[in-house]
């Protein structure tokens, strides 16, 4: 299969509806509304649906960068969040995502591309979007979390924060790995001022 003719765009408030569709009634997976490494895992649970998308969408609206969404003949098909690192504290509690090193980072959390895009190379081209994205911001290091599923096939639902292939293929590099399946990968970007 070919990858389509893709625009990328950062979500903005004005953009909020499109990542409504994209993502459907249950918020992409299980009512997260990309708030997994946003909250605390119990106030995730609690929040888990309508209460997760107010709040992403407050967060959104508060004009913190949240990710890059993928365009595919002017309908939304993948998002790819991306963050500073500080705006994850899910990431800074993580024994096995703990910091590598003191340098500042910008972290892709989760990708997400709709059902039909899928296995189309998609992933990789949102991640060298959200690299960009970061870089235009300052960002000199832009830092993933996927999963390595050489131990066998992982269940799309499982892999929210991408696979290493992906990864590999928009140039980033792992860096450290601290579990089998999960390595540290990273990219040097360079940013406006």
């Amino acid at each position: 299969m070919t990858i389509p003719r893709l625009a990328f765009r950062p979500l903005t408030p004005a953009r909020w509806k499109d990542l409504e569709t994209l993502f459907g009634p249950r918020g992409a997976s299980s009512g997260c509304w990309c708030m997994w490494w946003r909250l605390r895992r119990s106030e995730w649970r609690q929040n888990r649906g309508n209460a997760n998308k107010r709040a992403f969408r407050r967060t959104v609206e508060g004009g913190e960068p949240t990710g890059v969404l993928a365009y595919a003949d002017g309908a939304p098909i993948g998002w790819c969040a991306v963050a500073p690192r500080e705006a994850y504290p899910g990431l800074e509690r993580s024994r096995l995502l703990k910091r590598v090193d003191e340098q500042p980072v910008w972290a892709i959390t989760c990708l997400f591309v709709a059902r039909p895009y899928r296995r189309r190379g998609i992933s990789a081209k949102l991640l060298e979007a959200a690299a960009a994205f970061a870089a235009r911001r300052g960002a000199r290091i832009v830092e993933g979390y996927p999963t390595d599923p050489r131990t066998g096939r992982a269940a799309d639902v499982f892999v929210f924060t991408g696979l290493q292939s992906a990864f590999e293929t928009a140039g980033f590099a792992e860096v450290a790995r601290r579990s089998s399946t999960r390595p540290i990968m990273r990219r040097a970007v360079y940013g406006r001022g």
